[in-house]
């Protein structure tokens, strides 16, 4: 062989990362089996690696026999004695073998082995240094496309990003920096694959972790992430610290930290608001920048009903939703945004009277409050010419309702004004007892009612106006705060 084989090896070595051992091994095993290939696989051989000549050397075993009937493995007496003097029948006797006599055939399949067993120990190799870095941030440059997928390189191996986890609204060019979230690492029988994310709601954990040493060190903990890739996401984060304002040390000096941020991200808007652990105070800032005028907690099915003021509704639901959603989905409750004006209507008795017997929708039943008619007997006489085109079958309805029920369903007795109402009751199962009500304000303005059961409500989305975020409410954030933390206890009607 070459001399020049050793100094094959070391650099391949150093320039896979692969261990001497290793490729020594590999190439051992493919002369081996060209020889095989070659002679025939019942031959005996071993091959061995001169460390000081940097050569491969091939011997051939063959057992020592009177009278020779299969050359390939055994050898005569006399032979023997001539390799070696004090042979004896039965020894098993090595010699050098040729290694000139392989022919291109062989010596291509020996190629073919080599690089075979390279390639997998470069795959155990990347799946050791990968394996116990998922949930990663790390930086690659864009490489090449192949159906879809984007081939990141991340200077000593590949990773993919799979369509699945590109966002919508990005587009890639080859040669691009890049940072991604490791979701996974498997190996397969091909090879290993890393597959990364820039969709994952924990790249934008990481992303902050990186850019804000407050949450590196722990004293700022990012409490919840709701993210629609491309477009926006929320993130509620508290502080150990009494002295460090959690948002604050997100947004950074004049927002340096999370512009940086969206900058990664292309453009996709950020929320960072507060996080507390009573949910009344946690949705009034999830949903910001909407003002809320009163929430009702259900802790017994984990549901918020939301009470905002006309004008600010489309800003509470933002685009197609998209703001009670992500506040819902940063929760994990289910929240139903009702405006002021349906919220006191559905106090009405007739108002649920027409839901409820006539079927209607609360868009109708709210366009008919407007129009002032306010009961199904008000509706029964109404001009249908004088309603909107989904109403107007109502108005045959109420007729038909009140011939089959009876004129005391026309209209029913509403509370008279200041007449104190039930709004909160916790029973005792077993007496039936009611204890003492809860109520607490969470702003100077706002009205916050804890009760045990609550109706399940349709939620109200109608959304007239675009929603417009600004990044997370930093403005008036303080004072937010410390609205939200006075409290005043008053008693429940028994």
């Amino acid at each position: 062989m070459d001399i020049g084989l050793k100094r094959i090896i070391d650099q391949v070595s150093r320039e896979k990362g692969l261990e001497r051992d290793v490729l020594i091994s590999a190439l051992k095993e493919a002369i081996a089996s060209a020889v095989k290939k070659r002679f025939g696989s019942r031959m005996d051989i071993e091959v061995n690696y001169n460390e000081n000549s940097g050569e491969l050397e091939v011997y051939q075993f063959r057992t020592v026999v009177p009278e020779v009937k299969d050359p390939i493995t055994e050898i005569s007496l006399e032979e023997a004695k001539e390799l070696d003097p004090e042979s004896e029948i039965g020894d098993s006797i090595g010699t050098v073998l040729d290694m000139d006599k392989l022919g291109r055939i062989e010596a291509q399949s020996a190629r073919q082995i080599i690089i075979q067993k390279m390639k997998s120990a470069e795959m155990d190799v990347i799946y050791d240094e990968f394996k116990d870095r998922e949930g990663e941030v790390v930086n690659g440059i864009v490489q090449r496309f192949e159906r879809g997928n984007v081939i990141i390189n991340l200077g000593g191996t590949e990773a993919l990003l799979p369509p699945s986890e590109q966002i919508p609204t990005e587009s890639y060019r080859r040669g691009d920096r890049l940072r991604a979230y490791i979701v996974e690492v498997k190996k397969t029988q091909r090879d290993t694959q890393i597959i990364l994310s820039r969709t994952h709601p924990e790249f934008i954990r990481k992303l902050f972790e990186i850019e804000v040493p407050e949450i590196a060190e722990g004293i700022v903990q990012i409490m919840g992430v709701a993210r629609e890739p491309g477009s926006r996401t929320k993130i509620a984060v508290s502080s150990s610290d009494i002295d460090v304002d959690p948002v604050g040390a997100c947004v950074g000096m004049r927002g340096s930290r999370v512009q940086t941020i969206v900058q990664e991200l292309r453009g996709e808007k950020i929320d960072i608001v507060p996080w507390s652990p009573d949910p009344a105070k946690y949705v009034y800032n999830a949903l910001a920048p909407a003002e809320v005028t009163q929430v009702t907690v259900d802790e017994a099915n984990e549901a918020l009903e939301v009470i905002v003021p006309d004008d600010q509704l489309s800003l509470a639901i933002g685009r197609q939703g998209q703001n009670v959603r992500l506040a819902a989905k940063l929760m994990g409750w289910k929240i139903d945004v009702k405006s002021e004006t349906r919220y006191k209507n559905s106090q009405d008795p007739n108002y649920q009277a027409m839901l409820e017997h006539l079927g209607m929708t609360e868009s109708v039943a709210d366009h008919l409050f407007k129009k002032g008619i306010r009961s199904i007997g008000q509706l029964a006489e109404a001009d249908p010419d004088e309603l909107r085109k989904d109403a107007i079958p109502f108005v045959e309805a109420a007729k038909k309702f009140l011939e089959e029920h009876g004129q005391e369903y026309a209209y029913i007795e509403v509370p008279q004004e200041g007449q104190p109402e039930e709004t909160v009751q916790a029973k005792e199962q077993g007496n039936g007892d009611a204890e003492e009500g809860v109520s607490k304000q969470a702003t100077s303005d706002t009205e916050v009612k804890m009760i045990d059961e609550a109706s399940s409500q349709k939620d109200s989305i109608d959304v007239s106006r675009e929603d417009e975020s600004l990044g997370g409410p930093e403005e008036n954030q303080e004072n937010l705060q410390e609205q939200a933390n006075t409290e005043e206890k008053v008693p429940a009607d028994g």
